[in-house]
């Protein structure tokens, strides 16, 4: 079993609250993480219709099947649990006494506001970080792109097409008719594939509405169902515009490049490798390994983005209280003086030195003007989680 990073936060979460929600996307890894770090726990899966019919018309009788706590798998599936898990968690002072996990962050969020705040902590479970995978990582960067980072492809010889494609339509299928009634599935599948054709970029909803048919409206509900469900994600641009006008949209990104791979249509390396979205594939998976890193210490995201309205940009700004650090990806093997240059602006603007460029090569340095340079394969073993 892969050891996945956000165990030790799961452990020190439990000792602090009364209870857990481990939220993120189906089948990344969840009721494996707490199933492994609770052993004594009875677990619970509200994916099973009998047990999700007994939670539903006996909450209360359901409960008392756990005095001593449980692993509630799906909490989301009955909603209505959160109102008599609060009065659980009030009667009692043991720590860890419930873990929940799910797989739609709305619902959950929601119910955890109106019943739960205070109560319980959440920590958020992407799929495999690049350290996580580890030696089990594909050899290159364009098979790595296309296997992605669930944890099922790799714990089995699957193939990753396959796999990602099952997974579309299973989403589609499940996932989106319980959180929104959708009624055109074949549209709501034309707009993910859309937003796949459009990661790395500036979200213009206008032109998304346009080109799916759909209004504006309808745009924003269903990017709130495909964020909601960890399929997507949105990277806001930075505040500080250091007296030049700065974009206000947000960029697209999804949690998994395997996904969005699938999506467009990329089933080999060798169409990977000639693909024009392959470096916004490659930007992606650099942006969702530094998210995922930070999730997986229980910090929430500090990564943004800066362009100007002129067109100098720098592909991320971490920002921790303040002190900003600039972040360049290129997919490129070969280093050469263009990666530098949204850097090099980002310096003579804000008057700074230093800075990290992350591309596909596999040559660690450390340039004179304070630039460090790491390889995609190295990125969390040598960069500080800030």
């Amino acid at each position: 079993m892969i050891q996945r990073k956000a165990k030790a936060e799961l452990e020190q979460l439990s000792r602090e609250f009364k209870a857990v929600s481990v939220i993120g996307p189906r089948q990344s890894g969840k009721t494996t993480l707490v199933r492994s770090t609770f052993l004594d726990k009875p677990y619970v899966s509200l994916e099973n219709p009998d047990t999700r019919q007994f939670a539903t018309d006996d909450p209360r009788g359901f409960l008392d099947n756990f005095i001593e706590g449980a692993i509630i798998d799906e909490i989301q599936r009955v909603p209505q649990l959160f109102s008599y898990l609060q009065q659980r968690l009030d009667e009692s002072n043991q720590k860890g006494l419930f873990i929940l996990t799910g797989s739609n962050n709305f619902l959950i969020q929601e119910q955890i506001t109106q019943s739960l705040a205070g109560r319980i902590a959440i920590l958020n479970l992407l799929p495999l970080s690049i350290q996580e995978i580890g030696e089990l990582r594909p050899h290159t960067l364009d098979e790595m792109l296309i296997k992605g980072s669930y944890p099922e492809l790799y714990a089995h010889e699957i193939s990753p097409i396959r796999w990602h494609n099952n997974y579309i339509q299973t989403y589609l299928e499940r996932d989106v008719r319980l959180i929104r009634n959708i009624g055109n599935l074949q549209m709501f599948e034309r707009f993910i594939r859309l937003c796949a054709a459009r990661i790395g970029q500036l979200l213009n909803m206008n032109s998304l509405a346009i080109e799916t048919g759909i209004d504006m409206k309808t745009v924003s509900a269903w990017l709130s169902v495909l964020e909601s469900s960890f399929v997507v994600f949105r990277l806001k641009p930075h505040h500080a515009n250091f007296n030049k006008r700065i974009v206000k949209m947000p960029k697209l990104y999804f949690c998994d490049t395997g996904l969005a791979a699938a999506l467009l249509g990329i089933e080999r390396p060798d169409q990977m490798n000639l693909h024009p979205m392959r470096g916004n594939l490659f930007e992606n998976l650099i942006v969702a390994d530094l998210l995922k890193n930070r999730y997986n210490l229980g910090l929430p995201s500090n990564l943004y983005f800066w362009r100007d309205n002129v067109g100098h940009e720098v592909d991320i700004i971490q920002d921790q209280a303040g002190e900003l650090t600039a972040i360049e990806i290129k997919s490129g093997r070969t280093i050469t003086p263009e990666f530098f240059k949204g850097l090099n602006y980002w310096n003579s603007l804000t008057q700074t030195k230093g800075g990290m460029l992350i591309y596909g090569g596999d040559k660690i340095q450390k340039r004179s003007d304070g630039i460090s340079i790491l390889p995609w394969s190295k990125l969390a073993e040598t960069t500080t989680n800030k």
